[in-house]
């Protein structure tokens, strides 16, 4: 619940602290009526109002994941099915340190390595792309590849652009990511976070304390 109270404090003003008390309770409500101890349980509430446009669409959902060889963690939403807003994160049901990730990219089999990423990770691909924390940050569980495609779903984007250099650059920048996609072209991805709520699950995976 803590988890899911956190996400809503960034995004209230100081006025609306009501409705960390909203969603705390309610999803305390859920908890004690489905039963304590239930491998990935869904809560949801929904009908309350949006902290972006106030509309009463906004759907609140958390689930508790065993994510393996990385422990059980929290995973949560906020969507606005009014003006579009969402927000997700992941957070570890045990408090983890701050961590620095680092693995070789070399094989198109690497796409599979699983990725945990929280809203306040930094994702680095050396020459290519930074992924950073801030107030459009999302956290998710996916894979090297997913990284991957968001990047290049971001870079799209550019390919029009009126800019014919900066088209230019983006449609290198496509065709290098689908290289390195296809297991041609070698590249490194680094996961930086101070939360220690990120993690790359793999034995080729080079892990590092961060400085608090």
């Amino acid at each position: 619940m803590q988890a899911a109270i956190r996400i809503i404090k960034n995004f209230l003003n100081p006025a609306d602290a009501f409705m960390e008390l909203v969603f705390g309770v309610k999803l305390a409500s859920k908890k004690e009526q489905k039963g304590q101890g239930k491998k990935s349980e869904e809560m949801e509430v929904d009908n309350e109002p949006c902290p972006m446009c106030r509309e009463k669409k906004l759907v609140l959902t958390e689930r508790e994941e065993d994510i393996p060889y990385f422990g059980k963690a929290y995973l949560f939403s906020m969507t606005c099915s009014a003006c579009k807003f969402h927000e997700a994160d992941v957070e570890a049901v045990e408090e983890k340190e701050p961590v620095r990730y680092s693995i070789d990219v070399s094989s198109a089999e690497d796409m599979k390595v699983r990725v945990v990423k929280s809203s306040q990770a930094t994702v680095k691909i050396p020459h290519i792309a930074t992924i950073e924390p801030g107030p459009a940050s999302q956290g998710y569980v996916t894979n090297i590849e997913g990284i991957i495609s968001r990047i290049k779903q971001q870079t799209e984007a550019l390919k029009e652009d009126e800019d014919e250099e900066i088209a230019d650059k983006a449609r290198k920048l496509i065709k290098k990511l689908n290289r390195i996609a296809w297991g041609e072209e070698k590249t490194r991805m680094i996961i930086e976070d101070p939360s220690g709520n990120s993690a790359i699950i793999s034995d080729k995976a080079v892990v590092e304390k961060m400085k608090k």
